[in-house]
C-alpha cells in the first residue's frame, strides 16, 4: 500500500471513529429529534437544501471563477453535514439532540435528494449524468449512518462501557484525522495555490458568509439552534461532494483542491463567528441554558 492510499485509509478510519464516538454519546431520541419538530426541520431543510444551493449558484453566476471552484461551490452546497462538524457545534450549543438529529436527518435525506440535485445540475450544465442511489448511499453509510448506529447500539447495550471508551475513541479519531490531513495539505498545496485568483477567495468567502448568516437567521429563537444551523449551512461533507463532482465532471482534476480550499476558508471564517456567538449568547453562562427542553416542540 502506497502513502496516498494509507493517508486516505487513515482519514476514513478517523472519521468512522469520530462518528462512532458521537454515537456513544447519543440516544435514539436524539436521532429522531427533528422528526418530532416539524418547524425546526422545515427551517433546517430550507436553509441547507434550498437557499444554500441557490446562493452558491448565484455566486457562481456573479463571479468569473475558475471552473474547479465553480464546481466545488455547487457540489458542496448540495452535500450533507460533514461527519466531524458536531465537534465544533457542541462548543456553541448544549442542544446535542438537534446536532445529532441534523447530522442523521441530512445524511438520510441526501441519499434521495442528491441524485435529484445531480439531475438538475446536469440539465443546467447541459450534461448527461445520473447518480445511482448506491453511489451516495455508500459514502453516507460508511461515514455517518453505520458508525453512528454502532455507537448508539453500544451505548444501549453497555452504557457504562460506552462512557468509559467514548473519550478514548473520540481523541484517537481526532488524532488520526490531524495526522492524515497534514500530508494532504502538503501535497495539495500547489494545486490549492493555483486556484487562488480571479476572485476565487472572494467567491468562496461570500458563499461561506452567506451560509453562516442564513443558517443563523433560520435557526429560530434558541441561540444554540441558530449556531448549530449556521455552521451546518456553511459546512458540507467533502467526501460526498467529491463523489458528485467525479460523476458530473470527471475531467476536472482540480476540484478536490478547490473543495480543500473551501474547507480552509470556511474553517477560518467560522472562527470569528464562533467567538462572536460565545460573547453574544453565552458569555459566562452555563452551556445548559442554551438547550431547549426535550419535550418542547420548536
Amino acid at each position: 500500500m502506497d502513502l496516498a492510499k494509507l493517508v486516505v485509509l487513515g482519514i476514513k478510519i478517523s472519521i468512522v471513529l469520530i462518528v462512532f464516538g458521537l454515537g456513544l454519546k447519543s440516544t435514539p431520541a436524539d436521532v429522531v429529534y427533528l422528526a418530532k419538530r416539524p418547524s425546526l426541520l422545515a427551517r433546517s431543510l430550507l436553509s441547507m437544501n434550498v437557499i444554500m444551493p441557490l446562493l452558491a449558484a448565484a455566486i457562481v453566476a456573479a463571479f468569473s471563477l475558475k471552473p474547479a471552484v465553480e464546481i466545488a461551490l455547487v457540489v458542496l452546497a448540495i452535500s450533507p453535514v460533514p461527519p466531524i462538524l458536531p465537534i465544533k457545534q457542541t462548543r456553541l450549543s448544549a442542544n446535542s439532540p438537534y446536532i445529532y438529529g441534523l447530522l442523521f436527518t441530512e445524511a438520510l435525506l441526501s441519499i434521495i435528494l442528491i441524485p435529484l440535485s445531480v439531475k438538475l445540475l446536469a440539465l443546467a450544465f447541459s450534461r448527461e449524468a445520473n447518480m445511482p442511489l448506491s453511489a451516495v448511499a455508500a459514502t453516507v453509510l460508511q461515514t455517518v449512518l453505520l458508525p453512528l448506529g454502532a455507537g448508539l447500539a453500544v451505548r444501549h447495550l453497555a452504557p457504562l462501557f460506552s462512557r468509559r471508551i467514548e473519550p478514548i475513541v473520540s481523541r484517537l479519531g481526532g488524532l488520526l484525522l490531524v495526522i492524515g490531513a497534514l500530508p494532504i495539505l502538503l501535497f495539495a498545496g500547489r494545486s490549492v495555490l493555483a486556484l487562488i485568483g480571479n476572485g476565487s477567495l472572494i467567491g468562496i468567502a461570500a458563499v461561506v458568509l452567506l451560509g453562516l448568516v442564513v443558517g443563523h437567521l433560520l435557526g429560530g429563537p434558541e441561540p444554540g439552534n441558530r449556531c448549530v444551523l449556521s455552521l451546518a449551512t456553511a459546512s458540507r461533507h467533502p467526501g460526498v461532494a467529491m463523489v458528485i463532482a467525479s460523476t458530473l465532471f470527471p475531467g476536472q482534476k482540480l476540484v478536490p483542491a478547490a473543495i480543500l480550499l473551501y474547507l480552509l476558508v470556511s474553517g477560518l471564517l467560522s472562527i470569528p463567528y464562533m467567538m462572536w456567538a460565545r460573547r453574544h449568547y453565552t458569555g459566562m453562562a452555563p452551556a445548559k441554558k442554551l438547550a431547549p427542553e426535550r419535550h418542547k416542540v420548536a
